[in-house]
């Protein structure tokens, strides 16, 4: 039992049986479950793929803001109201002095909505170095990343 629960290591006891059983043993599923557990063996637990998070060099620490309008970070909020229809928040701060540049709410937010909105803000104050977020859906959109390269700004 130990040998055949090396050489399958996925297998639990009711298979380890039928292949005991196949080997001439004459023995019940109860009994091999019984000297299973007397043994100590278990089926070890599947483990997850770790999801990749992005590069570990552009985290906050290591790429720091060292001025005002030197790197900006975004995120979408989602949330929903009483009626059950859906709200999206974009909040847009500059890293250095944590102020609040944009909060914008819409019922939805399209990449050319984003596109205006970061527009306004470039026009108001100057282009930041970079801009940071997440490696959410809503960034993955290709006119909007077209758009910042054109502009020469790093995503972080």
């Amino acid at each position: 039992m130990r040998s055949l629960a090396r050489r399958w290591p996925r297998f639990g006891y009711r298979r380890v049986a039928r292949l005991l059983r196949d080997e001439g043993w004459n023995a019940s599923e109860t009994r091999i479950l019984r000297l299973w557990r007397r043994e100590g063996l278990k089926v070890p637990r599947k483990r997850r793929k770790k999801r990749g998070r992005g590069i570990s060099a552009n985290a906050c620490d290591r790429r720091p803001a060292t001025k005002p309008c030197d790197v900006w970070a975004w995120d979408f909020t989602f949330d929903r109201t009483t009626t059950g229809s859906q709200l999206k928040w974009l909040s847009l701060i500059d890293e250095f002095t944590r102020e609040c540049l944009v909060l914008k709410v819409d019922r939805s937010l399209t990449a050319e909505d984003l596109i205006d909105t970061l527009a306004e803000q470039f026009a108001m104050r100057d282009v930041p170095r970079a801009i940071r977020s997440d490696n959410g859906p809503e960034f993955a959109v290709k006119a909007l990343k077209s758009w910042l390269t054109k502009l020469g700004l790093e995503p972080l």
